[in-house]
């Protein structure tokens, strides 16, 4: 048995759906569905039990000779999360409950970090997971405050010599997109708010740049296809000699423009782009550039070969966006 958390989200379903494929299963799931449509993220997807999160420890412990890894993606994951409170109870506490939890019974543990724990640099994203390379990052926001903190913890347990889960991974995923996004709202990734607007019949919009020598349009960011996302889970899980904290993104940063042309090619239309202003609150803390360093998980073996841009964007619009039923 393998025990997804978040798994009626966006990266959390995905995975389900992969693990499923790969005849990983039985796979229980935990999350809250509420009165929105993330059921649909799962709807297609054989769940050998479904867990509220107030009942997981319960759960574990029922099923503990059975549980073969963990893969915790469950976390208030909106940068805009001013409770801070809830972000130490949701994102930090039950991170270190379920750590410890695979640490007594010996479980392979898969935890959720973040690119946002880099905070506003530009340069020398190395997912260093020793305790000073972790102390001198500076998060813009509490969700990367509390990602980080998370893999502080578990860092300061390691060099203590504690105990530790017999695999443990923290993956500090970049800007992911793919299909079971469409609940995010205004979290959702710029490939599908692009994507709607052109079916609207909408003016693509595009924020201008205030920075000398990038053009508008040109700001870059890492944008990784969520099914490459799984696909380096699943190899982890099938790699348990491997530990550690590691980016996931496809080590290539390209353009939002990047993004547009790639949506026409994929329907066979131009686009026509409207350069926006961007917010002045946004001005004086825009990223302009992320790209993941993937050389510590290739180091590892992580042979997974990520799709392209253009490759993931045109599998994102023709096997899910433009059909009724979006949903993997």
């Amino acid at each position: 048995m393998i025990v997804v958390t978040g798994a009626a989200g966006f990266i959390g379903s995905n995975i389900v759906a992969d693990l499923e494929a790969r005849g990983m299963g039985p796979i229980a799931v935990c999350d809250w569905f509420g009165t929105h449509e993330k059921w649909r993220n799962l709807a297609k997807r054989d769940i050998a039990a479904f867990i509220r999160p107030e009942q997981l420890g319960e759960y574990l412990e029922a099923q503990r000779s059975v549980i073969r890894a963990i893969v915790h993606m469950g976390a208030i994951s909106a940068t805009t999360e001013r409770n801070v409170d809830l972000l130490v109870e949701h994102n930090i506490k039950l991170s270190v409950d379920l750590w410890d939890w695979c640490s007594l019974n010996r479980v392979p543990y898969i935890y959720a970090s973040s690119a946002a724990t880099y905070g506003g640099i530009e340069e020398g994203f190395v997912d260093d997971d020793a305790i000073d390379a972790i102390m001198k990052l500076r998060p813009l926001n509490a969700y990367g405050w509390s990602k980080k903190a998370t893999d502080l913890i578990f860092a300061q347990r390691i060099a203590a010599g504690q105990p530790t889960p017999p695999q443990w991974i923290g993956l500090k995923f970049f800007n992911v997109y793919g299909p079971n996004e469409y609940h995010k709202d205004d979290m959702k990734s710029v490939a599908v708010k692009l994507f709607d607007q052109i079916r609207n019949g909408e003016p693509v919009k595009l924020f201008k740049s205030y920075r000398d020598g990038i053009a508008d349009g040109e700001q870059r960011r890492d944008f990784v296809y969520v099914k490459d996302c799984t696909r380096a889970i699943a190899w982890f899980l099938d790699n348990p000699q491997v530990s550690g904290i590691f980016n996931l993104g496809t080590g290539k940063a390209q353009s939002f423009l990047d993004i547009v042309k790639a949506i026409g090619v994929a329907i066979g239309q131009k686009i026509d782009v409207e350069f926006i202003p961007m917010p002045e609150s946004l001005r004086g803390r825009y990223q302009y550039f992320t790209q993941a360093d993937m050389s510590k998980a290739t180091a590892m073996g992580l042979d997974t070969r990520f799709m392209s841009l253009e490759e993931g964007v045109k599998d994102y619009v023709t096997e899910h966006l433009s059909h009724e039923d979006r949903y993997r």
